[in-house]
């Protein structure tokens, strides 16, 4: 039998940054937390706690990397960040965006504008 052939696209690095400066900066998020949720909640074969070598998360500043050795989805850490913001009651306030092939960044919704259009009427 032929030796197979192993997939390049399943052993790609994949790295994802979320900056969370703007929101660490006002103390309203706290990075540790975050850094410390995404360890606990990203499934890694269908289980949670599972991460050994294959995905290496850390931060920096205010800053968290992901750093997989697997196929891994980036659509799934942007997910596991509203879902964060979602249980600390802040996803009112802060969206996640992609400013960058492999990086999301947390910035405050323009409600400036909205408050002067209701005085306005």
């Amino acid at each position: 039998m032929a030796p197979t052939k192993i997939n390049s696209a399943a052993i790609k690095k994949t790295k994802v940054v979320v900056d969370c400066s703007a929101p660490a900066n006002d103390k309203i998020f706290d990075v540790a937390a975050f850094e410390k949720y995404l360890h606990d909640r990203i499934k890694v074969d269908g289980r949670t706690n599972n991460l050994g070598e294959a995905i290496a998360i850390t931060r920096s500043d205010n800053k968290v990397t992901i750093v997989a050795n697997i196929a891994f989805s980036k659509r799934y850490v942007k997910y596991l960040t509203k879902k964060f913001l979602k249980k600390n009651q802040i996803r009112d306030w802060l969206r996640v965006i992609a400013t960058d092939k492999q990086t999301f960044t947390l910035r405050y919704f323009n409600i400036a504008n909205d408050d002067e259009e209701a005085d306005e009427e």
